[in-house]
Formats: structure tokens, C-alpha cells, sequence
């Protein structure tokens, strides 16, 4: 039997290369360029998947897909989009969206994703209200967009989300999203750091006291997790947390009722639990530090951000958009030229965004003029950002110089050697930082495709291995 996709894409080229790799797997492929185009086709329900881009040239192509996933409950829409923003993510889930691809996509993934969708159904429920403004979340890059992707699959459930990531990387922003965009955005939202919390006190701070319960205890109290009742509680550096807290907060998520500490009743809550940690919990788990069984419960759904280094693409957005945050909190209004993005992308920012931000709202503190210039930068920053950057370069260049020293051949073989060496490592940082897409992967190289492919099959590098799961 015939599998027909309706294509709802403008661009001619795009639509060519869709419509190419599915007729190759057997699929008849109508394609519109427009939404008008698209609605008098899917009037006669004969079509068994959509495929639409956002920005078409008769409007929006989310327009009207929740209406469409009402009338064609069985047709899963799969949405295409340059516009790779956390919003764009958002209202693609919200239109009731099978699945999300941001532009450039692997071609190989949405065949894929069309197989999948085949096999399953829309799933149903109302829309959801338009997001709101000001979006935590800021960047486009391969790594975002993954991140963004998993964020749109907790938005209406309460699956417990574990999110790891350097310090700085945005944790707590990625928590603020899920609540704010999800359905239990009409709750509260509480924040607990337990690394900022004496050890002896963090029972109390999570569960609450009677009076009397221990010295000081004058009154009642209540704890963060019926503050959080109906809402979301966000349990930062989880893996600071110390052991007999972590057993009664395990006893808290497998009952969803918690004591207080001195009390005797039980107190049934209901709060969706994001928790977050910047370190390492496996090593941690094998030295008996973290509870195993903990662990899993928390490690539900993981999502793992990366770290400012690792998306470097998404640095000048995050200027203009801390400029404009710090004119927002009445620091002089700034703007950044091309120079001073370009010396600011070249720094670590070891901190990560934090850091960054900092950077940023000091310029904006500092600078002599309304436009901030690679003589600004280096003037108000100061050598420590320079001497970084320099230290990394030094770093590279001293561990060349030791493997020539210590490992490098001396028959003849020296420079493929070299170029084995360290081909390897690159190759394999294009694909993780791409999330195994290896037409992004290529272009980050600037090498095309095919060539990627042969070096990949020269030194053994299994693609699959970095594929992004979200």
C-alpha cells in the first residue's frame, strides 16, 4: 500500500532533496509551497504524514496544526525550521508536532524520524498557550537545539529530569523553562542549592520542623517541599547532598508524602522534581558517597548541556542578548561591533555563560562609549582573559612538543603519524560537538562530506556513537 507525505516547503532545493530520499524509500511525496496550498490538499484526509517548514510565504506553517491534529488525528506533522530557537522548539510541541528538526538536519535522521512516524500516531491533547516572552535559554547551535528538543518532551508529564552541566552552563535556567513552559506553569517554582546548605540543616530545609524539633527550632516550619506543592522543586548540586538526606529524600519520591523533621504525620505533596548537579555521579555512586538506587530515580529523563566551548557558534547571540539584558536592569545601553565579538569568542569562559555574563554586564558598566570595540574589551577585561586564551594555545602547542619528544617515530613515518594522532581527537570533537550529524560535523571540519565519510572509515570512528538521543 502507497505512503503518501504531504511536503509543505517553499524552498525548491529543499523540497528536491526531501522529495528524493523518501521517493527512495518507497514513499509518494505531494509537495506546496504555500499554507493556502496546503489546506485545500489535506481537505480530501488523504495524506498519512506532513511534513511543513515554519516560515512560508503566505505566513506562519504552525499556523492551524492544532486545528489539523484535530482533523487528522492519525497523521503525524513533522516541522522543519531555520528558526532554531527554544521558542521555535516550544510552539512546534505546543502545535501538537511529531517531531522538531532545526535547519541544516541530517537528511539520513529525517528518513528515520519519517519511518518512526509511520509506525506511530499524533499525540492527541489541546494546544498550549502561546510561550511566553523573555525565554531563559539563548543559543542555536546543534548542542542547543538538542537540549531544546528534550526540554519539549517534559512539558506535560512529570517525569523527573536530572540536568548535568558544568557550573555556569545554565542549569537552573533549563529547570526555569520546563516549569514555565510546562503545565505546571500556574505553580510556584522553588529553588533549593544543597551545596549552600550546612549539612545538619538540610533535612530541615527540604521537609520542615515542628517546634522543639532541635535547638532553635522556636516555631514551625515549613520546607521546600510543600512550599513547591503544585508546582516545581529544583534541587540544585544534588550531589553535594548528604547521605541521610538523600535516603529520606528517595523515601519522599517513591511515596510522594514527606515528615517533617520532629513531626509524626505524613504530608502528601505533589511537586514535579528537577534536579541538577555538575558533577560526576557514577565515580561517586562506586565510592558510596551517592545513593545508586537515588540516582535512578532522579535520572529519568538527562539532559546534558554543554558547555559555552563546545558552542561557540552561540557566543554573539549571548552578547546581544546580556547587553540588552543589562540596559533592562539600568546599565548604559551598549552595543558590541564585530571586533569585540570576535575577541570575545576567542576567550574559554572556563566559567561558562556565567561568566560571560559577568563579562558583559562589566562592559557595559565601563565602557567609555556606546560601542563596545576590541580596544574596549581587552582595556576593561584585562589580562586575564588574554592570558587564558594564551594558555590554551601554549597548552596545545606543549602537548605536540611531548608527544614528538616521547611518542613520535623517528623511520620515516613521523608526519602521517602526527596527522593519525591528532586527526583522530578532531574528528571525534566535529561529531560530538554536532551530535554525530556528520553533514554539520563536515562543514564545522570545512572539508564536504564524502571526505568526512572516508577519514571516519580510515580511522574506525563509528559515527552512531556520538548521535544525539534526543
Amino acid at each position: 500500500m502507497t505512503k503518501t507525505i504531504l511536503l509543505v516547503e517553499d524552498d525548491t532545493s529543499i523540497a528536491t532533496v526531501i522529495e528524493a530520499a523518501m521517493a527512495d524509500e518507497g514513499y509518494d511525496v505531494t509537495r506546496c509551497p504555500t499554507l493556502a496550498e496546503r489546506d485545500r490538499l489535506l481537505a480530501p484526509g488523504r495524506f498519512d504524514i506532513m511534513l511543513t517548514d515554519v516560515r512560508l510565504a503566505d505566513g506562519d506553517g504552525l499556523e492551524g496544526l492544532d486545528a489539523i491534529a484535530k482533523s487528522h488525528p492519525d497523521m503525524p506533522v513533522i516541522v522543519l525550521s531555520a528558526l532554531n530557537t527554544l521558542d521555535t522548539a516550544v510552539r512546534a510541541s505546543d502545535a501538537n508536532a511529531f517531531e522538531y528538526f532545526p535547519k541544516p538536519f541530517d537528511l539520513d535522521e529525517l528518513v528515520r524520524a519519517v519511518k518512526h512516524a509511520f509506525d506511530s500516531k499524533a499525540g492527541e491533547g489541546e494546544a498550549g498557550e502561546e510561550p511566553q516572552d523573555g525565554l531563559p535559554l539563548v543559543g542555536r547551535s546543534p548542542a542547543m537545539q538538542s537540549v531544546y528538543r528534550m526540554i519539549t518532551r517534559v512539558l506535560r508529564n512529570d517525569l523527573t529530569v536530572l540536568v548535568l552541566g558544568e557550573s555556569g552552563t545554565g542549569k537552573e535556567l533549563v529547570a526555569e523553562a520546563i516549569h514555565q513552559l510546562g503545565h505546571r506553569k500556574t505553580g510556584p517554582f522553588v529553588a533549593v542549592n544543597a551545596a549552600a546548605i550546612p549539612g545538619e540543616l538540610i533535612e530541615s530545609e527540604l521537609f520542615g520542623h515542628e517546634k522543639g524539633a532541635f535547638t532553635g527550632a522556636v516555631g514551625q516550619a515549613i520546607g521546600k517541599f510543600e512550599q513547591a506543592n503544585g508546582g516545581t522543586l529544583f534541587l540544585d548540586e544534588i550531589g553535594d547532598m548528604p547521605p541521610d538526606a538523600q535516603t529520606r529524600l528517595l523515601r519522599a519520591l517513591q511515596s510522594g508524602r514527606i515528615r517533617r523533621v520532629g513531626g509524626r504525620q505524613e504530608i502528601a505533596v505533589d511537586v514535579r522534581i528537577i534536579a541538577a548537579t555538575n558533577r560526576d555521579l557514577m565515580p561517586m555512586i562506586r565510592e558510596g558517597r551517592f545513593r545508586e538506587d537515588l540516582f535512578y530515580r532522579l535520572n529519568v529523563v538527562p539532559i546534558q548541556l554543554p558547555p559555552l566551548r563546545e558552542r561557540a557558534e552561540d557566543i554573539e547571540p549571548l552578547i546581544r542578548h546580556f547587553l540588552g539584558q543589562a540596559a533592562a536592569e539600568g546599565l548604559p545601553a551598549r552595543t558590541a561591533d564585530t571586533s569585540a565579538i570576535a575577541e570575545l569568542s576567542g576567550y574559554p569562559w572556563r566559567g561558562n555563560v556565567r561568566e560571560l555574563r559577568n563579562a558583559i554586564f562589566r562592559l557595559a558598566l565601563m565602557a567609555r562609549e556606546d560601542r563596545i570595540d576590541v580596544r574596549t574589551v581587552r582595556e576593561i577585561l584585562g589580562e586575564t582573559q588574554e592570558i587564558a586564551g594564551t594558555g590554551q594555545v601554549a597548552g596545545f602547542e606543549e602537548a605536540l612538543a611531548l608527544w614528538l619528544n616521547e611518542t613520535g617515530p623517528s623511520d620515516g613515518t613521523l608526519y602521517h603519524s602526527a596527522l593519525s594522532a591528532f586527526e583522530r581527537p578532531l574528528f571525534e570533537h566535529a561529531l560530538r560537538r554536532t551530535g554525530g550529524n556528520q553533514l554539520r560535523a563536515a562543514r564545522l571540519l570545512g572539508i564536504n562530506r564524502n571526505t568526512l565519510r572516508k577519514k571516519l572509515a580510515e580511522l574506525a570512528i563509528d559515527p552512531e556513537q556520538f548521535a544525539s538521543r534526543a
